[in-house]
């Protein structure tokens, strides 16, 4: 099963689905400044474009295509997006 997410107002948009046990999304980000919360690990990978991170306890970070950063479980970053963008994300 696919699943659609929907957040901020549409300005970032994934599909998801389960691979063996494993959650994953693709999305799309618009320009703007987001926090997200999570409850799992994510594993964020950016495909298309660029954008700033400040991951829990350390500092603004420019990632671009390739970039992989983990996200602790049960924690709150930071995104700032300049133009649109793309990511994956894998949950653990």
């Amino acid at each position: 099963m696919i699943t659609v997410n929907e957040y901020l107002e549409g300005k970032v948009k994934s599909l998801g689905f389960e691979l063996e046990g494993t959650r994953y999304t693709a999305g799309v980000l618009r320009p703007g400044e987001y926090s997200f919360d999570t409850e799992e690990e994510e594993h964020i990978t950016v495909t298309v474009g660029e954008f700033e991170i400040c991951p829990p306890g350390a500092n603004w970070k420019t990632v671009t295509i390739g970039d992989t950063i983990v996200i602790p479980a049960n924690s709150k970053f930071d995104l700032k997006v300049k133009k649109p963008a793309s990511y994956t994300c894998m949950y653990k």
